[in-house]
């Protein structure tokens, strides 16, 4: 792999062009934090389709897409004298250090479990009121129950075992089928939420990604359900006139795939 001055260089020519770009290219110089904020996003998640879809020339590219946005901010703060790259980049790296003990310090920790225990610590020392001030308020609903339980693991709010987790999410269910029954919408809502958050819970306790399984079924389907399309395609015949048992044909042809 290219040595570290290699690497500086290609970071320095990042700089040096983003400077350029901002001077002279009219859509560069227009952009604000604001209107870079839904780009930005959108790069995140291109950047995690091509994690999940194990394609690494495009996790480098999109890397780059990131990193270049990053820059990008920079530059913005540094026209107002409020931050540039080196500011942004040392803080990060003060905050590691402090949090860090145990590489930077005299910490001896036993585990990852304690790491992350003493990362949570820290950061109430910090001047945080809550270990749920980091989970950002923009998160999507699956996402953010997975931060929320492991903020709160952090500082010892756990369940010890698995089993213990899996009964939770029945008796979720449970009160989640009364309301199906008594035909509360509101309440059904509620207790389906309460079942989501508990399944997501026993997933953390399985070691399992729930955004990524989730992700996982919906390419799945997606795979599945234009393979129906196309077959349908081939003998000329539109999906919405196919019999339901047609469709199964060839969804289980499909599955088999």
């Amino acid at each position: 792999m290219n040595s570290r001055q290699i690497q500086l260089d290609a970071f320095g020519r990042l700089l040096n062009i983003m400077d350029e770009l901002r001077e002279k290219c009219p859509w560069d110089r227009k952009q604000t934090l604001q209107t870079l904020r839904h780009l930005t996003i959108e790069e995140t998640y291109e950047l995690g389709d091509a994690i999940l879809d194990n394609n690494l020339e495009e996790v480098k590219k999109e890397l780059g897409d990131l990193l270049l946005h990053i820059v990008f901010y920079a530059k913005i703060g540094s026209e107002t004298n409020s931050f540039d790259m080196a500011d942004v980049a040392n803080e990060i790296c003060d905050k590691l250090i402090h949090r860090h003990p145990h590489i930077y310090g005299d910490v001896v920790v036993a585990d990852e479990e304690e790491v992350k225990q003493n990362w949570e610590k820290l950061k109430l020392k910090e001047g945080k009121k809550s270990v749920l001030e980091g989970v950002p308020k923009s998160l999507p609903a699956l996402v953010k129950a997975s931060r929320i339980q492991e903020k709160v693991k952090g500082v010892g709010f756990d369940w010890e075992e698995s089993h213990q987790v899996w009964d939770k999410v029945e008796e979720e269910l449970s009160e989640f089928q009364v309301e199906v029954a008594a035909g509360n919408q509101d309440k059904m809502e509620a207790e389906f939420g309460d079942v989501l958050f508990s399944m997501i819970n026993y997933a953390r306790f399985l070691n399992i990604n729930p955004e990524d399984a989730l992700e996982r079924t919906n390419k799945k389907f997606i795979k599945r359900f234009q393979y129906l399309e196309s077959k349908a395609d081939e003998i000329g015949k539109p999906l919405m006139d196919m019999t339901l048992a047609e469709m199964d044909v060839f969804w289980n042809e499909a599955k088999k795939m």
